[in-house]
């Protein structure tokens, strides 16, 4: 059996969502560890005056790229950017585009989706199911085409607690739906969104799911496979530990937390965090798409799938992450955070909006007074009503646990040669949680930030500025509540009173005990 790398040596490959957070980590290792592929055509849209040449310029140009650079400076050669629109026709591309795509192309990696949790129906069906048909319809023209790869979600069926390695029917057809949301306008696909998507929490995993269903349906004579990751992280190892360049999940809750802005959130301390790092995604999109390639001729009758996640065979839950981030952030401290570190999980609605009042609320209104007594815009009752609708999506995630069969994961591993399992490592079992949570926290400081590890004393300090700060609030409001309520009432001064002795009693024995031992 070929290695991966002789696998892609001499094909062309076609990738969407380049821009996106998993495309470019995806073009980066395919380009470093394949380096004897012929060519990436990139589908990109114009964007904000810049060509899609300049975009993907840009990409390429980032920190990601850097070891790459390193060991093979040519590599922008095998590049090419190609114009074009997923939510428009035919993906708007040019006459002559659309031949050289046709006539070349070997693999296609379609990474490309909306991720936002909010989107509206309307777009989100556009360029999660509508742009995937159109994708199927142009691979379908493909006279060399050897593998469709397509990303999905693990979450697609989230309404199921046990998620085999299979494409479920789905919720609704898609072609009914998509000739229904032509004639609505969109107040009306607003009021009924939330019957449609029925028992999934949001539009993207609605749509993800009709995605897949219209992979099996429309690309049945294609070489079809499916990846599911479930949420999608920093990365574990490559091209450097803890790359992440995005607010988007928990990376924008990990930044909230280490800024002390984020205090309490709704969740379920032991259900799983099925975080898997996006290097072990790419990983397992390259591996399956050679796995598919190398056996096209006796392709198995349904499509390949593989939940790519961690809870099955590396469990990990959601109190543990709190544990570390903080652990973390409090050893190396954001600059200028709000407060210090710490956080509170809960699944009692009450305490929840308790906490919510008391934590968020509350010294938010506090700050933006003191910026408005000082001159300055107030900005952090903003900040936390972003960062509310940001936990209102995710708490379903945080609250609940899921069951992934990864029997086809499993059995890719096993079908790697030992070179291929070093470079194109897929085996989560490895992954020392507390290590990645310390990278991850790192990464969103260094990379989405831009902070400088030579800023840490000063952040150090800082912190501890804002513990003493904590101390001496506490102990005015201690003496103020003695003032107010204790020193006033009989019976409160002969409890406190008490209380004190007990104390100072139990310290006591427990210091005449310890000399005694010694």
């Amino acid at each position: 059996m070929v290695s991966i790398p002789e696998y892609y040596e001499g094909k062309n490959v076609l990738l969407t969502g380049a821009t996106g957070f998993l495309g470019k980590v995806l073009l980066e290792k395919l380009l470093r560890s394949c380096p004897k592929v012929n060519l990436v055509y990139v589908l990109v849209r114009q964007k904000a005056g810049q060509t899609s040449q300049e975009r993907v310029e840009e990409v390429i140009s980032g920190k990601l790229f850097d070891r790459l650079r390193d060991e093979n400076p040519d590599f922008r050669e095998k590049i090419v950017a190609i114009n074009s629109e997923l939510t428009q026709p035919k993906l708007a591309l040019s006459e002559e585009d659309k031949e050289i795509i046709i006539e070349s192309t070997n693999i296609i990696f379609h990474c490309a989706a909306t991720v936002r949790f909010n989107e509206n129906l309307r777009d989100a069906v556009q360029l999660n199911v509508i742009a995937t048909q159109e994708l199927i319809l142009l691979a379908q023209q493909m006279k060399n085409l050897e593998v469709f790869m397509h990303v999905s979600t693990a979450y697609a069926y989230c309404n199921r607690k046990h998620i085999d390695e299979v494409v479920y029917p789905p919720p609704v057809d898609p072609k009914k739906l998509i000739d229904s949301l032509e004639w609505m306008d969109d107040g009306l696909v607003n009021d009924i969104t939330p019957k449609l998507i029925g028992d999934r929490p949001n539009t993207y995993i609605y749509t993800k799911a009709l995605a897949e269903y219209v992979i099996q349906q429309e690309g049945a004579k294609l070489n079809v496979a499916i990846v599911r990751p479930s949420i999608v992280g920093a990365s574990w190892k490559e091209p450097f530990p803890g790359w992440i360049d995005n607010f988007n999940g928990p990376s924008g809750l990990f930044i909230a937390a280490g800024k002390g802005i984020l205090r309490t959130m709704r969740a379920s301390n032991n259900a799983l965090a099925d975080l898997v790092p996006v290097d072990v995604v790419v990983n397992t999109s390259l591996a399956a798409a050679w796995y598919s390639g190398i056996n096209r001729y006796m392709r198995p009758r349904n499509i390949m799938v593989y939940n790519c996640t961690t809870g099955s065979t590396n469990p990990f839950h959601w109190g543990e992450v709190e544990y570390h981030v903080i652990s973390t952030f409090k050893r190396n401290p954001l600059e200028q955070a709000f407060r210090r570190p710490n956080v509170n999980l809960t699944s009692n609605h009450l305490l929840y909006h308790y906490w919510i009042a008391v934590s968020h609320k509350a010294p938010a209104f506090l700050y933006d007074t003191y910026l408005r007594m000082t001159g300055r815009s107030p900005r952090m009752m903003k900040t936390i009503t972003r960062l509310h609708k940001a936990m209102v999506f995710l708490e379903y995630f945080t609250s609940n646990s899921w069951v992934w069969n990864t029997d086809n994961v499993i059995m890719l591993m096993n079908q790697l040669n030992p070179e291929d399992k070093k470079t194109f490592n897929i085996d989560v079992r490895q992954l020392h949680w507390a290590e990645y949570i310390e990278n991850y926290c790192m990464g969103t400081k260094k990379y989405v930030l831009n902070e400088e590890m030579s800023g840490l004393p000063a952040a150090r300090k800082h912190l501890n500025k804002l513990r003493n700060i904590r101390y001496g609030f506490n102990t005015i409001l201690v003496i103020l509540i003695w003032r107010i309520f204790i020193a006033r009432s009989q019976m409160a001064r002969n409890i406190w009173y008490f209380v004190v002795s007990l104390c100072y009693k139990f310290l006591s024995y427990f210091r005449a005990s310890s000399t005694m031992r010694y």
